[in-house]
């Protein structure tokens, strides 16, 4: 009776330790996904500044965290040219495949996003 137990439990116990482990990688890359986007764009946006500063602070984030197969976008153009009070857009994106700690096996390959918005000094 228990091994019958067990062998109608186990697959269900597997299942549901494996989708925790999927579920909090994809919940840690798109937290640190906002992370690095935040802290680029406050070093985007600062005066003298321009995008290539806030992208190396954004991948300095993300290559401590060891996210792999990542894009840093700014959709709206040089910063350096943006004058005072002009928005500034930044997007930072990931593939969740190519972050799995479970190579992906399980769930399909998507692209997350962070994408900030702040004003230029």
């Amino acid at each position: 009776m228990a091994a019958v137990e067990f062998a109608v439990c186990l697959p269900l116990i597997i299942l549901l330790v494996f989708g925790t482990v999927e579920a909090s990688s994809f919940i840690f890359l798109k937290q640190t996904l906002n992370i690095a986007a935040y802290e680029g764009i406050r070093e985007s946006i600062k005066t003298g500044s321009d995008n290539t500063e806030g992208a190396e602070r954004a991948k300095n984030i993300l290559r401590s965290r060891d996210i792999k197969s990542y894009e840093i976008v700014f959709p709206n153009g040089q910063t350096g040219r943006s004058k005072r009070g002009e928005e500034v857009v930044i997007e930072v994106r990931a593939s969740t495949a190519a972050n799995s700690p479970l190579a992906g096996g399980f769930i399909n390959d998507r692209l997350l996003v962070a994408r900030v918005v702040m004003v230029k000094e």
